[in-house]
Parts: C-alpha cells; structure tokens; sequence
C-alpha cells in the first residue's frame, strides 16, 4: 500500500487541538502523512502546527491582529477562510498535499466550504462536521465533488462516539488519496445535463455519437448538486461545448425551490466563453422535495411525484412564459455561440400529445414568449419534434459538427 500520500488537516487547533490531533494519529496510523493547518483567531494549539494562523491569514492578504481587531468572529472567520483557501490551493499546485480534511462546527464548515471550492476536481476534499448535510450549506458553495461525514457526538471534546466519526474519517481521505483517478483531460470534455430516461432521453443517442467524434462526455442530474457541479466546472472552463438541455434548476431557483443549483445556473459557460447549445427539458415543472410542502407560489398546482425524495409542480402558462423569460436572460451576456433548440411537440416525456402532464396551451405559451425573449446573440432552432426525438438528437449533433468544422468548438 502506498505510504507517500499526504493529507492536509485543517481546523481550530486553539478549541479542536485534540480532536485533530487524534484524527492525523489515525491518518499515520494508517501509513499517510499529514501537514496541519492552524485556523485559529484567539488561542494557540498545544504543539506548533505546519502551518501556523499567522500564515494562514497572510495568505489572505490579511492579519490576525486585524482578524482580532474587527471584533467580529464572522468578519474574522472569513479572514482565516480565505487564506487558508489560497493556502490550500498553492500546497497542492507545488505538489505537498495529496488531500484535504477539515474539522468544524459550523463556524469551520463555513471556512470548509469556502477551502474545498478553491481546490481543483480530483483532489479529495473531505469535510467532518457538527452540521453535515444540514439545509444551512447553500449548494452553491458545495464543491463539484465535496465529501461530508457527519461528525456526531463531536462538539466539544473527545468521546467514543466522535471517534468512530473521526477515524473513519481519516481513512476515507487517505483512500480517496491513494485510489483518486483524477479528471484526464486527453479528450476535450462535453458537459450536459439532463434526468432519468423516464423523462429525458436525448442522452441515450447523443453520448456515443459524441465520444465516436472524440469527445468525452460528462451527464449531470440536474436536481439542484448536479447542476452545482455542471456550474462549477463550467465556471473553471472545464468544457469545450455544452448542450445544456435541462435547465429545470432556473425555474427551480425562480420559484423558491429548496431544489436549486444557485443563481448562476445557466450563466458560467457563457461567462467563459464556452459554446453552448441549449434546450429547454423540463422546463414546465418546478421540483420540490417531496416529504415538505410545496413552496408557496406552487400550493394548489397539479403535481407529479416522482418518487419519496422528488416531486414536480406543473406550471401554468404565465408561470411557463416566466421562465422562458429568465432563461433567455440568463444567455444574452454569452461571450461565445449559443443555439436554442426549441423543440415545439414537448419538452419532456409526460408532456407528448396523450400523456399525463400534457398542455398544449402551456407548450405555445412558452415557445411564442421565447421567440419574443430570445435574445440577438442566440441563434434559435424551432424543431417540429419532440426533445426525445431522434430528430431532435440529430439537429443537435448537426449543429454541433458545424461548430467544430468551424473552429467555435476546439477538438
């Protein structure tokens, strides 16, 4: 087994100093090795760390003594998150860790967040903390592939309990450090989103006739973390192209959903300069979690529920006609090509002529305010196919070959 591999453990070493130290006995006791990162304000751990709160706040371009002097532990917090972020992030580019733990209440969770985003896809990142999985953590802020472990038992001090979160902890990053395969970038990589093929099947053709021209493909569930990560990687320029055919999430931020992917879903490849080819799946339903109460601007609409977790409005169309508006908001500031595919027989398998979720008066409504909002820098392809077409896939594909015969789409 590989002994080479270095985790880096942060936290407050001033309230946590046991706690931490236990954690990177059970990273050595494993054969790994570990580099420890002081986030403190106020105290001083029992034994000097690697990297002490001094430097981690001069990474930041700041203090402690100015940390001290704002008299405020949130203003203060931020001070030691974002240099304990850059820190991070230059430890690895220079090649000293191999990954991350951090060990938080809330307070650390907040830095945690603010440390696992500055870090690239690839690099574990692990988070052990009093709040988890908690309804406080905005999507938006959760790195494309976080990891969390609730730390129970573990707000003050060291019991049984925190332990058995503590070591599993360690050997979770440490393994993820040594088995990680990180991201190849050998291929350029397309990003697209899309659901179950229930709902959704565009995937299903348009995947291998991707990777058969060289490309890899990358499908994210767009229920809120998927397009988080889609966003995330977009945001990094990961992508050479989209085809971002199921921007739900937009509605689902629109109206209240818990189910959002924040409020630069459908904004980060267009700020990057990265072609895009979009259309709308879904686009007539706003998630919910299924065991809360509908939001309050979707009490009283027909609902599909979709499993225990999922459960789907359906929008009216005035409501439909909202969210056409807003997404081609979303892509006037595009710095780079954008194709719109409107697809004019339906949007999503339950919405075909015949099915449940069918509304004719709703699919015009839409499609007529799109061709008035669509903004000029888009090109807009009206289909007469469904979004589960084969001719839909096709006329996608078709635009996509143009691309890349013109050079809009780097092979």
């Amino acid at each position: 087994m590989a002994d080479d591999k270095t985790i880096l453990v942060v936290g407050t070493y001033d309230t946590k100093d046991d706690e931490l130290n236990y954690l990177s006995d059970c990273i050595r006791g494993q054969g790994g090795k570990v580099r420890s990162m002081d986030v403190s304000v106020l105290g001083d751990p029992s034994v000097p760390t690697d990297h002490s709160k001094h430097e981690v706040a001069e990474a930041g371009g700041s203090s402690i003594q100015a940390a001290i002097d704002s008299g405020d532990e949130n203003h203060a917090m931020q001070i030691m998150a974002e240099g304990a972020a850059a820190l991070a992030l230059r430890l690895y580019r220079e090649g000293k860790i191999d990954g991350v733990i951090v060990l938080g209440g809330t307070m650390g969770t907040d830095l945690a967040l603010d440390l696992c985003a500055a870090l690239p896809l690839g690099v574990p990142k692990y988070v052990v903390s009093t709040v988890s999985f908690s309804a406080m953590l905005p999507p938006e802020r959760l790195a494309p592939d976080i990891q969390m472990i609730l730390w129970a038992g573990g707000l003050y001090g060291l019991n049984s309990v925190c332990k058995s979160s503590l070591s599993q902890a360690a050997g979770a990053v440490l393994g993820a450090a040594r088995a990680v395969e990180a991201p190849r970038r050998d291929k350029p990589l397309i990003g697209m989103t899309s659901f179950g093929k229930t709902v959704l099947r565009y995937m299903v053709r348009l995947k291998p006739a991707l990777e058969e021209r060289g490309f890899e493909v990358a499908v994210f569930h767009a229920t809120g973390m998927g397009g988080r990560a889609f966003e995330g990687l977009a945001a990094e320029g990961a992508f050479a192209c989209v085809f971002d055919f199921a921007p739900q999430e937009v509605g689902n931020h629109l109206f209240g959903s818990g189910i959002s992917a924040g409020p630069d879903r459908m904004s980060n490849a267009g700020a990057r300069g990265i072609p895009q080819l979009v259309a709308p799946g879904c686009y007539d339903l706003v998630d919910f979690v299924g065991w809360q109460a509908a939001p309050e601007r979707l009490k009283d609409r027909e609902t599909h529920a979709h499993n225990r977790l999922l459960t789907s409005a359906v929008l009216d169309p005035d409501e439909r006609r909202e969210v056409a508006r807003a997404i081609c908001g979303k892509l006037a500031d595009a710095k780079a090509p954008v194709a719109f595919l409107l697809p004019l027989e339906g949007c999503n398998e339950w919405d075909r002529e015949g099915a449940d979720l069918h509304d004719a008066e709703g699919l015009v409504a839409f499609c007529d305010e799109i061709g008035t909002a669509c903004p000029q820098n888009v090109a807009l392809h009206r289909l007469e196919a469904h979004i589960n077409d084969a001719d839909f896939s096709d006329a996608a594909l078709a635009i996509f070959d143009q691309w890349v015969a013109e050079g809009v789409v780097k092979k």
